[in-house]
């Protein structure tokens, strides 16, 4: 390879033009192979770009310049002034390959560049060469969008006017007459619209992290003059892209409907506002409302024909488009119907296969958008679309999106059908999904298929979300016609929504026959929401009558819903698996119309209490099933509950169950606990039955909580089923929470809070220099955990009274972070670094750039902004090394700069001399501290309830544990005695956890010791999961000044996670995660010492009470036997308050018996005051 790049270094050095032109096209060979090549760089720049060289040569050492990693000697004026120069260059080619570099720059590069090259650029955009005009378009489209360039705009009004100019000038050139031109065009103002919108371009490029106020407003400024622009030259551009070939009339379709989505809807005034915040000139509307519709009609007027194409990218491209234009104010159903028929098309092709999650996302999605036969005739089919696909995200997506579909139509029927209007025939639940597949997947019982339960799972989960408050929204959009049909359904009673519930617990009933290897998450929901509909219904009571105030609807409803327990009753002996068996009969049997039996068919074997008190049988006297079908301790608890609350509520139940329950004490089935808790039960139902008035004492008030659950409390094996289901659930819960409560965009909070809900405060800064340096760098760090990005800025200011003439900044990793590029360090240049402040960015995250960058600082210069792009490979402490490298005798030797003329010159003499480069001289070497990632900014919290959080806690493998003290003043009393305890001031040294990135899971407080516990989650950026439980304890200080009390918490952190490599990370530096959690409040007390200190203290109790006991009082003198004699009788006539003695119900306790009992019943007062004061703050 060494031999390669000398051969092609001599003949680029060579003067032969075709020499020079076959080493550089091997050169790009080279490169495209993946083989490194950057030992040519500086040849080509310094042979061909910056002597004279053939048109050929110089487009082709611009194209090997534009992929390789540029030297940094390479990016001096010299190459930046030969670029100049190529773009007046005669030839098309060269000028339009040199303006084909600017994207591939530096971004601190650009804003003197651009601006030198401006009047360039404009000739260029103007110029009769198609070459060129395209290179300049391209060029521009993948320049202007980025967010490095919007940041400069916003900081440098020159600038900004320039890139204002071109965004006019590429918006007019999507009328030019060259196809090639105006599809790019095209595609420059699709991506501005999309880097607005979506932020697709940023991520992708890769260019900044954090996007300013000033840079979202040059953006918003930028796209409402392009929509004004396509909105008012409409009819202009559509004629010209019905000239344009088939294959380039896909990219002329966003733009259009875009700027007429944006016009329709109102968002460009939003964009005005936004880029002139204080203009109070914008008027809300400028075309009226009838303009707006004949505008969009016209819109979909053109691209309707397409519909019919034979290529399948331009068909579901305009199809899409059309969905969003029927969503806008004025879209039409027949709009979405056209379009989803015409994607729906698609599936069909061959070609289009891959295609296939796409379509039925689009499909799904749009669904509401089309009327109600439409959305009833589409469903059953969409359902078998959904059942064949591949992705779990995807499938899981679209069942959200159908169930909520189902529900939506459902309502919508109803609701229009009390309003007087004509019935829609197969719009309710249990006709949508009368589907002769999903009935047979719902009725078999051992089916391998997971789609039966995903099916279950959503229906049930977009039944719980319809029972929680609509979501407000202010503008229209997307989700504003579901909503409004859900409001629709719902506004006029509160329980509106339990009747499409309880038509998914008939169709779902099949459900709790099924065996599913183990896996009970499907059947777990289905049996809460049966259980909330009961507790709802009240069918304990049984059905309500007219005469007590019970409406034909509640009637209607409660009798489906005995009907329903009495099927699922019958159901109990095909239930073949014990743990489903106990969990089904406790559903039932709390709620269950026990009083409502006929009782002259008590003998019968088909009465639902015998076929109840039989399964109860079967499940206590089962003890052969494995593992995966029963959980014996949870199953035999949950009938022993039914037992008393059944035995409770009925005299005839509790004679039955008396007898099964002496039966089970008797046998060998039941253990020592199971025996004792039979005996109580038995106790409770024979007093009950005795006192008939006090059934209280064995049943209470159904609650309506389900309390199984598909996690195992204790996880001591590696289970499948578990897994699965846990995976399962949080596929469902994602879905259905993207879906019915999304995040909102970037767009949605400026309409709807101002531009104020995008400001960002920045972080403390921390100095990374000694205050002797000659140097003063500071820097912080912004972290984006959404693309995996942190983003380091440095801030270097020259202390000393020289200027130095060059300043190189290296920056080195260590940890996890690493360079796309493969290099271990990257280097920034600065030239001419005067007293001024100068900022500049190292980012990380998983894009590459340029690895190597020059700066050129002239004095009275605005600070330059750069970039690094490197990875996170895993959860790993991160460090960042900062060297700075100055030279004062930089530029001593021989002069740079050679103004010879080169027709006067020989041309080997001229590159001598063109060769010159200062001499560097000496380095002085400035080493910084490390800039080290704190742990805890690579997680992000993870919201969940307690309830999840304890039942995950004990299966998670790894743990690590450390103690850490902190003090606060004041007694711990006083402290966690104040009214309110979470601001109470022993938890002082905790606070800054509130700003890390944990979620708060729940907390609890002991005020009589100042003790608490606080549990938090989260998870890291590579999805494992994090628990971090902290219990405190305080302690007074020995050491009190002037009256003033200190005390000392102790902090016991216990930290779990899935991995054991996360425990491992942390347990490398504890005290280093301690500040990284704290930020230094908490100090880290290794074990010996805290050991040791207890023991310390128990010395020093043990002298205490030795102290005590050595100042007992002397021994009185001795008495006579007739006065022990008298004290011996009086003792007997007394009690020991001197009272005399008569019948007594006190204990004899021990010292520590009683202070023992006092300290239990002031924990208890405390918790029942503490209780009480929280029920009052709640309401």
């Amino acid at each position: 390879m060494d031999l390669l790049i000398a051969q092609i270094n001599t003949d680029l050095r060579s003067s032969d033009a075709l020499r020079q032109s076959s080493a550089l096209l091997q050169a790009l060979q080279q490169c495209a192979a993946g083989r490194d090549v950057s030992a040519l760089a500086r040849t080509a720049a310094t042979e061909i770009l910056s002597a004279p060289s053939s048109a050929v040569c110089k487009r082709l050492a611009l194209d090997l310049l534009r992929a390789l990693p540029l030297p940094p000697d390479l990016l001096d004026p010299l190459l930046l002034t030969s670029l100049r120069s190529d773009l007046s260059f005669p030839d098309p080619d060269v000028a339009a390959s040199s303006i084909a570099s600017f994207p591939s720059l530096p971004s601190h590069l650009l804003p003197s560049l651009l601006s030198s090259a401006q009047a360039d650029i404009a000739a260029a955009l103007s110029s009769p060469a198609e070459s060129l005009r395209l290179a300049a378009v391209t060029s521009l489209s993948s320049l202007l969008p980025r967010d490095d360039l919007a940041l400069m705009c916003s900081t440098n009004p020159s600038l900004m006017a320039h890139a204002t100019t071109w965004w006019g000038r590429l918006a007019e050139l999507a009328l030019d007459s060259a196809d090639a031109v105006s599809a790019g065009a095209f595609e420059a103002l699709a991506r501005l619209f999309q880097e607005l919108e979506g932020r697709r371009m940023s991520r992708l490029a890769g260019d900044k992290l954090v996007d300013g106020e000033g840079a979202l407003a040059v953006r918003a400024q930028w796209a409402a003059d392009a929509i004004d622009f396509i909105w008012s030259r409409r009819n202009m551009l559509i004629a010209r892209t019905m000239v344009m070939p088939v294959e380039s009339f896909r990219v002329t379709v966003y733009p259009l409907v875009h700027a007429a989505k944006m016009v329709a809807s109102g968002v460009v005034n939003t964009l005005r506002r936004i880029a002139k915040p204080g203009d109070t000139t914008i008027a809300d509307s400028v075309e009226s409302s009838a303009e707006k519709l004949v505008g969009v009609s016209d819109i979909v007027s053109h691209l309707l024909p397409f519909l019919s194409s034979l290529d399948p990218p331009l068909v579901f491209e305009v199809g899409i488009n059309m969905l969003a234009l029927a969503d806008v104010p004025g879209g039409k159903p027949e709009w979405a119907s056209a379009a989803i028929i015409a994607i729906l098309t698609l599936w069909d092709r061959q070609e289009f296969s891959s295609m296939r999650e796409t379509i039925v996302r689009a499909v799904a999605t749009n669904l509401h958008l089309l009327d109600l036969g439409m959305q009833v005739s589409l469903f059953k089919r969409l359902l078998q679309m959904v059942r064949n696909l591949r992705a779990e995200s995807d499938r899981m997506h679209a069942l959200a999106c159908i169930c909520r579909t189902a529900l939506c139509v459902d309502l919508f029927a109803k609701e229009s059908v009390r309003r007087g209007q004509k019935p829609v025939p197969g719009t309710d639940v249990i006709s949508l999904f009368e589907d002769v597949r999903v009935k047979e997947d719902l009725n078999s019982v051992t089916s391998k298929n997971l789609f039966r339960e995903e099916l279950v799972a959503s229906l049930v989960e977009s039944c719980f979300q319809l029972s929680l408050p609509l979501p407000e929204l202010k503008n229209s959009g997307t989700e504003s016609r579901v909503i409004g049909a859900l409001a629709y359904g719902t506004g006029y009673g509160a329980l509106n929504w339990t009747e499409p519930a309880l038509d998914v617990v008939e169709v779902c009933r099949p459900c709790v026959l099924w065996d599913c290897n183990g896996r009970t998450y499907a059947i777990d929901c289905y049996l809460k929401l049966l259980v909330r509909l009961c507790h709802i219904y009240d069918t304990r009571g049984g059905v309500k009558t007219i005469k007590a105030g019970a409406s034909q609807d509640q009637i209607l409803n409660e009798t489906r819903l005995r009907n329903l327990q009495l099927q699922l009753i019958r159901d109990l002996r095909e239930v073949h698996t014990p743990r489903i068996s106990s969990r089904l009969i406790w559903a039932i049997s709390e709620h269950f119309d026990l009083e409502g039996l006929d009782p002259l068919l008590a003998d019968d074997p088909e009465d639902p209490l015998n076929i109840i008190i039989s399964n109860m049988h079967k499940i206590l006297f089962n003890t052969d099933s494995s593992a995966t079908t029963s959980n014996r301790i949870q199953d035999v608890q949950a009938v022993l509950i039914c037992a008393q609350r059944l035995g409770a509520r009925n005299a005839r139940a509790g004679q039955l169950l008396s007898k099964e329950l002496e039966e089970f004490r008797a046998s060998t089935s039941a253990d020592s606990v199971t025996k004792h808790q039979s005996r109580y039960v038995l106790q409770v139902i024979k007093y009950v039955t005795n006192h008939p008035d006090n059934r209280w004492v064995g049943v209470g008030d159904a609650t309506g909580d389900y309390p199984f659950s598909h996690h195992k409390l204790t996880v001591q094996f590696s289970e499948a089923s578990a897994a699965q289901d846990r995976k399962l659930e949080g596929l469902v819960h994602k879905a259905i929470r993207e879906l019915w409560r999304p995040n909102p965009s970037q767009l949605t909070l400026l309409q709807t809070k101002g531009i104020g809900a995008l400001h960002k405060e920045l972080p403390k800064a921390c100095t990374l220099t000694g205050s002797c340096d000659p140097c003063y760098i500071e820097a912080y760090h912004l972290a984006d955990p959404t693309d995996g990005r942190i983003t380091l800025h440095l801030k270097i200011l020259n202390l000393t009274e020289l200027e130095l003439n060059r300043v190189d900044i290296r920056v080195g990793l260590s940890g996890a972070l690493y360079y796309m590029d493969g290099f271990s360090r990257t280097v920034r240049h600065l030239r001419n670094l005067v007293s001024q402040c100068l900022e500049q960015t190292v980012t990380m995250g998983f894009v590459s750039c340029s690895q190597i960058d020059c700066v050129q600082q002239e004095i009275n210069m605005d600070p330059v902004q750069s970039s690094v792009t490197v990875g996170v490979s895993h959860f790993e402490r991160c460090s960042l090394w900062v060297q700075v490298l100055y030279y004062p005798f930089y530029g001593s030797g021989g002069s740079a700069d050679y103004e010879g003329d080169y027709a006067e010159e020989d041309s080997q003499m001229m590159r001598q001399k063109r060769s010159l480069r200062p001499e560097l001289g000496e380095p002085v070497v400035l080493r910084c501290q490390p800039y080290k990632i704190p742990l805890a900014e690579l997680l992000l919290p993870l919201e969940c309830s307690p309830v999840e959080y304890f039942r995950l806690w004990p299966s998670l493998p790894a743990m690590v544990e450390c103690t850490g003290t902190y003090t606060y003043e004041g007694s711990g009393f006083k402290a966690t005695a104040a009214q309110q305890y979470d601001s109470s001031p022993f938890l002082s040294g905790l606070k800054s956890i509130s700003s890390k990135p944990f979620h708060q899971v729940c907390s609890h407080f002991i005020r009589t010791v100042a003790g608490f516990q606080l549990c938090y989650a989260a998870k890291t950026w590579f999805g494992g999961f994090v628990g971090m439980m902290i219990f405190g304890a305080s302690e007074v200080s020995r050491n009190v000044d002037l009256g003033d009390e200190t005390t000392t918490m102790i902090c016991k952190f216990v930290v779990r996670a899935s991995d054991e490599s996360i425990t491992r990370e942390i347990e490398s530096n504890l005290q280093g995660w301690l500040d990284d959690i704290t930020d230094g409040a908490v100090e880290y007390m290794p074990e010996d010492e805290v050991k040791s200190a207890a023991a310390e203290r128990l010395k020093i109790s043990m002298e205490r009470i030795a102290l005590l006991k050595a100042a007992k009082p002397k021994a009185p003198p001795a008495k006579t036997e007739q006065e022990e004699e008298e004290e011996r009788k009086q003792s007997e006539e007394l009690d020991g308050f001197g009272n005399p003695k008569g019948p007594s119900t006190l204990s004899k306790l021990t010292a520590e018996e009683a202070e023992h009992r006092a300290l239990q019943a002031a924990v208890l007062q405390e918790w029942h005051q503490l209780c009480k004061e929280k029920a009052l703050k709640a309401q």
